[in-house]
């Protein structure tokens, strides 16, 4: 006789053929805006702040999974804010991670996107969002905690647990790795034939978005990230993994902007009759990696501070409670020997009357 389904378990189902429903037909609608806000065989014109705002372009193959993480997480904390209403998502983590889809949107579907290929300043706006806005504010949103949570025993013990605690993720999220892939990935690419490629060719241009914002997210995750991870570094030790990244951020700016000459012949190449010259937008790429670099690992730093001092509060509170107490069981362990004492005295009393 066939047994009948968890209930948890046709709720589960019943969701997914209500999100599949939900995002079938919007993919449909995304791949003919797609095609009708599509600009990349267009001419390049001078930008102004009006196209940058209004210029978007809608690829289902970025929106559906952006709009589907988005639905996920918030369906996630939703789900954790009935379940456990003593203990909901924290509204910070909620806005941080919904706030990184949306760099990810503004970095790759907004008017920034139609000119990454024409003014290598925009582009480096382009991966400063990806990799100092996006990946952080993911990280902040800490979704492996809400997986966790929402995921039951058994998906947790068979699914979950075993890839975080698997030697792939150990490896690429060890402190070191994480740190010298991130520079690695920040380097090879600008100072190898790959970047040009990748002005040349769609695909490797999304390839190489893909590779910034997943080095960018195994980067930030020990630093600042509240999720657990196989290897986790004390305060101390997270201020030093910033600032040592933060110059080597700074050199490959400098190494940009000091260049004498246009680093990538695709930007000569680019027929335009408007904006600054090929040297002077690669002058301007430099300046841009550098401050947003050097801001975001400041602000990262002095984050961690804050989240150093509250954690030395918290332990400090709960070093007084404890002590708090242990003087109060002394006490009433004296007064319950004082009270034998007395009992025991006056039955001696009593005796020799």
């Amino acid at each position: 006789m066939a047994r009948s389904l968890p209930s948890s378990t046709r709720a589960a189902g019943g969701a997914l053929v209500r999100l599949v429903a939900l995002a079938a037909p919007l993919g449909v609608w995304l791949a003919a805006a797609g095609q009708t806000f599509a600009h990349g065989d267009l001419a390049p014109v001078e930008p102004s702040i009006w196209s940058f705002l209004v210029d978007w372009s809608f690829q289902p193959l970025l929106q559906v999974p952006l709009l589907l993480a988005a639905i996920l997480y918030l369906g996630g904390a939703r789900r954790v804010a009935r379940e456990h209403p003593a203990s909901p998502v924290p509204r910070r983590r909620v806005v941080a991670f919904i706030a990184g889809l949306a760099a990810i949107e503004i970095a790759l579907q907004s008017g920034i996107e139609a000119y990454d290929t024409t003014l290598f300043s925009v582009h480096m706006i382009q991966h400063v969002l990806l990799t100092l806005v996006a990946a952080p504010l993911l990280v902040l949103g800490a979704p492996v905690t809400l997986l966790l949570r929402v995921a039951g025993h058994d998906q947790r013990r068979r699914y979950v647990l075993p890839v975080l605690h698997g030697r792939i993720v150990r490896l690429l999220t060890h402190p070191v790795v994480a740190w010298l892939l991130f520079s690695a990935v920040m380097w090879g690419t600008h100072f190898s034939p790959l970047f040009d490629a990748s002005l040349e060719d769609p695909l490797v241009h999304d390839l190489e978005h893909l590779l910034y914002l997943s080095s960018a997210l195994l980067f930030w995750w020990p630093a600042i990230g509240s999720d657990p991870a196989p290897w986790r570094m004390a305060h101390p030790a997270r201020i030093l993994y910033l600032f040592l990244q933060m110059p080597q951020n700074t050199f490959l700016a400098l190494a940009i902007f000091s260049a004498g000459a246009p680093l990538y012949p695709h930007y000569a190449t680019v027929a335009r009759t408007w904006g600054p010259s090929v040297l002077a937008d690669q002058q301007g790429a430099g300046a841009i990696m550098w401050v947003a670099g050097d801001l975001v690992f400041l602000a990262a730093m002095l984050g961690v501070v804050l989240a150093w001092m509250q954690d030395e509060e918290r332990r400090e509170s709960r070093r007084a409670a404890q002590v708090a107490a242990a003087r109060a069981a002394i006490r009433a362990r004296e007064l319950e020997l004082a009270e034998r004492l007395a009992r025991e005295g006056q039955a001696g009393s009593g005796a020799e009357r």
